[in-house]
């Protein structure tokens, strides 16, 4: 059902757990399926993620795809991790199961939440003047299904 990949990153999780000194932080959840990933992102002057870690409830598809998501990203511009795709996170596992590619797709969008609120925070919004799910408010997603 799946991959040696994703079996790796669920047992073996890269980026686990929080950064000390993030500066850009984003949690979003599936109500549907109950997962819920929260994602660590320490960006330096230069807008190159230093270090990103990540925390996750959930499914192992949900471990496995925010492990791959912080091993896709690390090292790279901000800009660069904002191209992050589920369908490159899918890949990079070599394959998900369709029921859970939804999984996939909170990855993406646990990034992209992150780096909101890095440049949030950048420009001095507080959490009640951000318009993202960064913020950690439930806000409706602008995100649709898994792209195939």
């Amino acid at each position: 059902m799946y991959t040696e990949k994703v079996m790796d990153h669920f047992q073996n999780p890269r980026n686990m757990g929080e950064v000390e000194g993030a500066n850009g932080v984003g949690m979003v959840g599936n109500a549907k399926c109950g997962d819920i990933m929260q994602m660590f992102l320490k960006i330096n002057d230069d807008g190159i993620i230093e270090d990103v870690g990540f925390k996750t409830f959930g499914c192992g598809a949900a471990v496995a795809t925010s492990s791959m998501a912080t091993e896709l990203i690390k090292g790279k511009s901000v800009d660069e991790a904002l191209k992050l795709t589920n369908s490159a996170v899918v890949e990079a596992l070599e394959g998900l199961p369709p029921a859970k590619l939804h999984c996939s797709v909170l990855a993406e969008e646990a990034v992209k939440a992150a780096i909101d609120n890095y440049h949030a925070r950048k420009e001095g919004r507080t959490d009640e003047e951000c318009n993202c799910v960064s913020c950690g408010h439930d806000h409706e997603h602008e995100h649709g299904e898994a792209e195939e």
